[in-house]
C-alpha cells in the first residue's frame, strides 16, 4: 500500500504504538514529535493523512492544522483529550475531517482512519462530468459550476473548500426546500461520519462569510431554528 499517513505525537509511547499499528494495516508512517516537525516532514513529504495531537511542544496541534489546511485538504484526524471539547470545535473550524478522543482503542482510530479515506475518495466522485458541457446551478445572483468547481457570487468567483462546495450544491439544488442538519451530515460528510451536527453550523458560517453581504443578516442561506438551512436566495 503507497498510502503514508503522518502522526503527530509528543507522547513517545503513543507514538510508536501508533506507528506499530499502522504499519501493520499496510500503511507507510512518518512521524513527529512536536508542530514544528511536523510542518517540516509535511512540507518534505506527501503524506495522505496526517493524525495530529493537539496538546504539542513548539506549536499546537491547533496552529499545525491552521498552516496545514491553507496549503491543502489533506484530510486530518485530530487527538484530543475529554477536556479539550473547545479545541475540538476550532479544530473542526479550521477544518480538521474528525477527531478522537483520548484514551480510543486502535480499533476505533482505524475505522476512523477508513472511513476518512472513503469520504475523501467519495468526494472526488462526487459530481459526473456531464456529457453535453458544464452542468450549472444557477440563481440570482449565485452560479455553481458542477464541472469545473467554480462558484460565482455577484459575478465574483468564490473560493470554497470541498466540503463546503458539497454543502452549497445541495441546498441549492434544494431551493426553498428546509434540510435538516443530520441530512446534510448524511449526505454531504456520509453515514460512516461520527462527528456532530456542530460540524455543519460550522461549514456553514464559513459559506456564509464568503457569500453573503452581510453574514450575520444573511439572504441566502437561511437557518431555520431548531431544524437546520434552506437556500432562500
Amino acid at each position: 500500500m503507497d498510502t503514508s499517513i503522518l502522526v503527530v505525537e509528543d507522547d513517545g509511547t503513543l507514538r510508536e504504538l501508533l506507528k506499530y499499528n499502522l504499519q501493520k494495516e499496510g500503511y507507510g508512517v512518518l512521524t513527529a514529535r512536536d508542530g514544528g516537525e511536523a510542518l517540516d516532514l509535511y512540507n518534505k513529504n506527501t503524506p495522505q493523512l496526517i493524525i495530529l495531537d493537539i496538546m504539542l511542544p513548539v506549536m499546537s496541534g491547533i496552529e499545525v492544522c491552521r498552516i496545514i489546511r491553507g496549503k491543502s485538504q489533506v484530510p486530518i484526524i485530530m487527538l484530543t483529550a475529554k477536556t479539550e471539547e473547545i479545541d475540538k470545535v476550532v479544530g473542526l473550524e479550521l477544518g480538521a475531517d474528525d477527531y478522537v478522543t483520548k484514551p480510543f482503542s486502535m480499533r476505533e482510530l482505524m475505522a476512523r482512519i477508513k472511513a476518512v479515506f472513503r469520504r475523501a475518495e467519495d468526494g472526488k466522485n462526487a459530481v459526473a462530468l456531464p456529457s453535453g458541457g458544464h452542468e450549472f446551478l444557477r440563481t440570482g445572483d449565485v452560479s455553481i459550476d458542477l464541472t469545473e468547481h467554480v462558484v460565482l457570487c455577484r459575478g465574483n468567483e468564490v473560493e470554497l473548500n470541498p466540503k463546503e462546495f458539497e454543502l452549497l450544491a445541495l441546498l441549492l439544488q434544494n431551493r426553498g426546500q428546509v434540510i435538516s442538519r443530520e441530512q446534510i451530515l448524511r449526505k454531504v460528510w456520509g453515514y460512516d461520519f461520527i462527528g456532530n451536527d456542530r460540524t455543519v453550523d460550522v461549514h456553514i458560517r464559513w459559506i456564509r462569510q464568503k457569500l453573503e453581504a452581510d453574514p450575520q443578516n444573511p439572504g441566502y442561506i437561511v437557518t431555520v431554528r431548531g431544524y437546520g438551512y434552506k437556500f432562500a436566495g
